[in-house]
């Protein structure tokens, strides 16, 4: 199948772009059935703000519990509550060892 160089225009900025035959080669062979919709300037800020967000978001809130099998204190990323058990890392993992072999 013989490709040809197209021109797409960019779903963010609205500038033209060239979705050359080579890249549409690559899209076909890794089985893509959608051409790009951002330009490159566009796929490269949009991964940008999206690694920024991935590092806000790993600087999540800990909370202080204390587990209730081992009674160490411990930090989780959520707001414990009366109604539930709350483990340090090693008794979680212990948990869930045992509810997967059950």
């Amino acid at each position: 199948m013989a490709f040809q160089d197209k021109v797409l225009v960019c779903k963010d900025c609205g500038k033209e772009f060239v979705f050359t035959a080579g890249e549409q080669e690559f899209y076909a062979q890794k089985g893509f059935e959608n051409e790009p919709s951002r330009c490159k300037e566009c796929r490269e800020a949009r991964k940008a703000s999206r690694r920024e967000f991935d590092g806000k978001r790993a600087q999540r809130t800990l909370y202080d519990a204390v587990c209730a099998d081992c009674g160490a204190p411990t930090k989780v990323p959520f707001k414990p509550r009366n109604d539930r058990p709350v483990y340090c890392s090693e008794c979680f993992r212990k948990h869930r060892m045992a509810s997967e072999i059950n």
